[in-house]
């Protein structure tokens, strides 16, 4: 019999059954149901199951969390229930029945930007690498930088960047792509619309201020500037859109036998040229004034406030969803700044809600049943992976959650305060540092110092208090 299948059945049984169920999949930690009737799942006895480690409802789904053994756990778990395998586009489909208009536009923002994480984190720790061996003097006295004193170094620093450009200089490419996938669009015309907004025959967006002359496609009654969108978020976006509402028409009213040829022509060759006579155009202004706003807010003599806030409530977004909006804002920020100052607090709020959860394995250091949930959802909420630490600790006892978000808050003033940027994305945890500035460094890892203690010290102190008496009496 396999370990999973007791716990599979009482799930189930607590879920209303089978026909309560209308699709269900998984992500790395949590089992995810799109259930006929919410309320019919007994959320209580559902969290005292053994394996599951918190529940939560987002964007129209019924989220139960597992952990890293999700895998084999859901493959037992269907073959019980006796539902299909079925996909997270699938489900997310379903899911939207149950959603208002912001939960819906929240969720196809996480469905542009979530396919590009994985790119975005590993070129923010290349870029993180490259400034350590390539900016930081630290051969020679603190005089040389390593890149400076082996060739080999400078071999491995310049072949890095390869990789850094095609994440970054690129990144059009992929939220076309992204775009025409969620859609239902064509994918590779969307690979192809993007490569017409950074082809090399283009002038660098970058490089338009020193150049002494634009080129242009001369039209004899029109002329269009060369100007490419390298790095650019929202153009790419426009562009995405427009490409799949034209060819998702198209082929409604275009007859089969004709489509294939006529579809994608009408729809691609307009969407490229109203790229880069009007969308390009009016795409960089709001991604430039969306960028300058935050900047400008973090920046000014206020700049603590909107750190303090920002950090305070970033865990509480994550349980809403709207944190997904910050991919779109850090990446604005990149291309027109070199660099965010917003992601380095989304870091040390993943490592202040770790830090509580470490606080609670000593709190609960005599628990053995408690330890097999806290031990791992500490060491992924360290490298970036919050929810086991959020839905299975603190917010199941809450007075962590608050010191979590205390500790992030006094991190976050830190972080903004010394003007800390980031590269880009990174992994949101403890390995984030890979990913600042070379010159913030030493400034953030004080951060990530302060946003270990306070929490670890204040869950212990309201632990005293008291606050979580109520919930330690229901869990003993």
């Amino acid at each position: 019999m396999s370990k999973y299948q007791e716990s599979a059945k009482q799930l189930l049984d607590h879920i209303g059954g089978s026909e309560n169920i209308s699709v269900v999949t998984h992500c790395v930690t949590r089992m995810r149901f799109v259930l006929n009737d919410p309320k019919k799942a007994n959320v209580d006895e559902i969290e005292k199951i053994g394996i599951v480690k918190g529940t939560f409802t987002q964007a129209g789904q019924f989220q139960v969390i597992v952990g890293n053994e999700v895998s084999s756990f859901y493959n037992e778990f269907i073959k019980i229930a006796g539902v299909s395998d079925t996909s997270k586009d699938e489900a997310k489909e379903v899911a939207k029945q149950n959603m208002n208009i912001l939960q819906r536009l929240i969720s196809h923002l996480a469905d542009i930007f979530t396919p590009l994480i994985p790119a975005l984190v590993v070129g923010g720790l290349i870029l993180g690498f490259r400034n350590v061996i390539g900016d930081i003097k630290l051969m020679e006295d603190g005089t040389k930088t390593i890149v400076e004193i082996s060739q080999f170094w400078a071999g491995v620093h310049a072949f890095l960047w390869l990789i850094g450009e095609a994440i970054f200089h690129f990144l059009p490419v992929g939220i076309t792509w992204a775009v025409a996938r969620k859609m239902g669009a064509s994918q590779i015309l969307g690979i192809v619309l993007g490569i017409t907004l950074v082809s090399p025959q283009l002038l660098n967006a970058y490089g338009v201020a020193g150049a002494e002359e634009i080129p242009f496609w001369d039209f004899g009654f029109a002329q269009i500037d060369m100007i490419g969108y390298q790095a650019q978020v929202i153009p790419a976006i426009l562009a995405g859109l427009v490409f799949s509402y034209l060819e998702l028409k198209l082929r409604k009213i275009v007859p089969n036998s004709i489509s294939m040829i006529v579809v994608p022509f009408l729809s691609l060759v307009p969407t490229v040229l109203l790229a880069h006579t009007i969308l390009g155009p009016i795409g960089w202004e709001i991604g430039s004034w969306i960028s300058n706003v935050v900047y400008t807010s973090l920046t000014s003599a206020f700049g603590w406030l909107f750190a303090a806030v920002f950090g305070f409530v970033y865990a509480p977004l994550v349980i809403t969803g709207l944190h997904h909006m910050t991919n779109a804002i850090d990446l604005q920020l990149m291309s027109e700044l070199g660099g965010t100052n917003l992601w380095p607090m989304i870091a040390l709020s993943n490592i202040a809600q770790g830090s509580a959860v470490l606080a609670m394995i000593y709190i609960n250091r005599k628990n053995e049943a408690e330890k097999q949930v806290s031990i791992p959802a500490a060491i992924s909420c360290y490298l970036g992976v919050t929810e086991p630490a959020m839905f299975g600790i603190n917010l199941k006892y809450g007075f962590p959650f608050l010191a979590a978000m205390i500790g992030s808050l006094v991190a976050a003033v830190i972080s903004v305060g010394s003007g800390v940027m980031a590269n880009s994305i990174g992994v949101g945890g403890l390995p984030g540092i890979l990913s600042i500035q070379p010159q913030f460094m030493g400034t953030f890892a004080l951060a990530m110092v302060v946003a270990i203690i306070i929490p670890i010290v204040l869950t212990m102190v309201f632990n005293k208090m008291n606050l979580g008496k109520v919930a330690f009496k229901k869990n003993r």
